[in-house]
């Protein structure tokens, strides 16, 4: 007698992987990333969010007590990422190439840290933050070439918002052209230096 499921075409159907924690919160934080990206913390509500990670709202609660919860996480990650990826103490011919590949790999992540969380005041914090720490960075990189005073104070002020700014016009633009890219802004970033300098 021949058994009946000798010839049997059914195929089991692969078990429903489930994630650990810490991978869950990593899915959470992609979708996360990409819903305030497009639309802002305010216009983002949690079920846009779960939408995006395909999940449930309560899914979402297991790992964040609240959007705000989850939104200053989103940055906080941005943030690493972007540390990681640049350095957080001097500032050479390695400092804008490192940036352009952090931006890259992380648009969103960076978009949200220095587009729409520096006009969010419950956010403003942690980019103060940011600019503080990028200022003293570039006076005492700066101060290797340009004398005390305030063309020093000025090019310290300025370098490191315009470098952001010119970054994410890049993105914005598509990317373009990113093998000249960095000699493109470090070539400004120069004149800015060139300007500062008394002797120059």
């Amino acid at each position: 007698m021949s058994n009946p499921e000798a010839g049997s075409a059914t195929v089991a159907a692969p078990p429903v992987r489930r994630l650990r924690r810490a991978e869950r919160r990593e899915q959470i934080l992609d979708a996360a990333t990409r819903a305030f990206a497009r639309a802002g913390y305010a216009a983002t509500g949690l079920d846009d969010i779960a939408a995006e990670a395909e999940l449930t709202r309560a899914m979402l609660y297991r790992h964040f007590d609240s959007k705000a919860d989850l939104y200053r996480a989103v940055l906080d990650r941005a943030c690493a990422r972007l540390t990681e990826a640049t350095g957080a103490d001097d500032f050479d011919e390695n400092a804008i190439p490192a940036l352009l590949h952090a931006a890259a790999a992380d648009p969103d992540g960076f978009r949200l840290l220095f587009r729409h969380a520096a006009r969010e005041p419950d956010f403003r914090d942690l980019i103060d933050s940011i600019t503080a720490a990028s200022r003293e960075v570039a006076h005492r990189n700066l101060a290797r070439v340009i004398p005390e005073g305030p063309w020093l104070d000025w090019a310290a002020n300025l370098i490191p918002g315009f470098t952001l700014e010119a970054v994410i016009a890049w993105l914005d633009a598509g990317q373009p052209d990113p093998e000249r890219a960095a000699d493109r802004i470090s070539a400004a970033v120069h004149g800015v230096m060139a300007a500062a300098h008394p002797t120059a």
